[in-house]
């Protein structure tokens, strides 16, 4: 680790030397349909390829392998709800590279009969079972659900499925613990408040051991996962202060999902960046919830999205104030010593600003701190690939987690750039 004097700064600069790019490495059934469940799945599996991966040398961890329950070549059989989105696509992308999970389920109401390669051709090299409807779909021979079903349509969906399933849901609806606060951010009541009271959230760095014992876990949105991640451990440590709270987060168009919005039109958004969801958008209370815990009273941002015209990556960009006697340089140091030995969370050296294209295709967040030109404050960035990190490569991070695997497995792809 390198000295304060080596460490140190000027301002406007990032905060640690400039050796390198990383830091150290040291959750009745759905009104109209029943669920089946008395016949067997086919024995279609899904066929392991090779990938741009990192060297296996880091695949088995102690922290991820405490309390394992799934042996080393058992396959855990995985349904894939919502597979027709792009979260369930990079479900499949990702569990390409995955030795143990095998898809045998995969529903998408609105393309039911088809082959999920007419779907998405880029994935036509894999051999997967067909599309169904999910009131046909058999969950007997499965053994964990991912479910990546949009907003709202969820919870009545979970709380139909057979108890035995380990599920991790990509959507929001049981993201936030206070099922009031839920029905005022999302304009309908919790329907399904018994399964909310036993829903684990899963941001996986900061609740892992959680994570490993649960049924159902919560995959946090894609900008929570980004900010809570560097501003959770310096809450915590109070080392910044819990007012003024500023957060101007940018994101490409995936992060809107998949579905047909004019808004999203190529001559809506092209040559063009506009903010959104302006002081009403669904994660600040997500956000809140985590920091909020952190600091143990509450805590309320100013947070403010932005729709970038590319189609995938997330930055947020933090501005806090910093605890009386506390440096810039105190906050990079802390995040640095509380991410040492994560897999997937790095600080970046020196003056260097984390990139989206730093991230892209991976399970990365990438984070520096810099000292701002007005005294006491400090500048954070964070990014992170918004559909891998802040959506699928978080989902199979915590479904490893809940199966007693290493955390890592199937995840070690590597950034892609240019």
């Amino acid at each position: 680790m390198a000295s304060s004097a080596a460490a140190a700064a000027p301002a406007r600069a990032g905060l640690a030397p400039q050796n390198g790019i990383f830091g150290s490495n040291s959750k009745p059934p759905f009104a109209g349909f029943m669920l089946k469940t008395a016949q067997q799945v086919g024995s279609l599996s899904l066929r392991v390829r090779g990938s741009v991966a990192s060297s296996p040398r880091k695949l088995f961890s102690p922290k991820a392998a405490a309390g394992a329950a799934t042996k080393s070549g058992d396959r855990v059989r995985i349904a894939v709800l919502g597979a027709s989105g792009y979260t369930g696509a990079e479900i499949v992308r990702i569990l390409a590279n995955h030795p143990q999970f095998e898809i045998k389920v995969m529903t998408a109401d609105r393309k039911a009969g088809e082959q999920f390669g007419s779907v998405f051709p880029h994935l036509i090299s894999q051999d997967l079972p067909s599309l169904v409807a999910v009131k046909d779909a058999d969950f007997s021979g499965v053994d964990a659900v991912f479910c990546c079903l949009p907003h709202g349509t969820t919870q009545e969906i979970i709380k139909g499925l057979p108890r035995h399933l380990k599920i991790v849901d990509l959507s929001a609806d049981f993201r936030l613990r206070d099922i009031n606060e839920y029905a005022e951010w999302y304009g309908h009541s919790h329907r399904a408040p018994e399964l909310q009271e036993e829903a684990v959230y899963g941001l996986t760095e900061l609740h892992r051991d959680d994570i490993r014992n649960a049924r159902l876990v919560e995959n946090p949105g894609c900008y929570p996962t980004s900010i809570q991640l560097p501003l959770v451990p310096l809450v915590k440590a109070k080392l910044i202060k819990l007012t003024n709270i500023i957060i101007d987060a940018k994101s490409g168009v995936s992060g809107a999902g998949r579905g047909a919005k004019e808004a999203n039109l190529y001559t809506e958004i092209a040559e063009s960046i506009h903010a959104y969801g302006i002081t009403s958008h669904r994660h600040v209370p997500e956000i809140e919830q985590g920091l909020t815990d952190a600091a143990e009273s509450k805590v309320t941002i100013s947070f403010t999205p932005h729709l970038m015209c590319m189609k995938r990556g997330m930055q947020s960009t933090m501005y806090v104030e910093l605890a009386s006697g506390v440096t810039a340089n105190d906050l990079y140091e802390h995040l640095k010593s509380t991410y040492e030995g994560e897999e997937f969370v790095k600080l970046l050296h020196g003056s260097k600003a984390p990139h989206t294209s730093h991230v892209a295709g991976s399970n990365y967040c990438i984070m520096n701190v810099f000292e701002d030109r007005i005294p006491g404050r400090a500048i954070i960035i964070s990014v992170i690939d918004n559909l891998v990190k802040g959506a699928s490569g978080q989902a199979v991070q915590n479904l490893n987690l809940m199966m007693g695997l290493p955390e890592n497995m199937g995840l070690q792809y590597q950034p892609l750039f240019p």
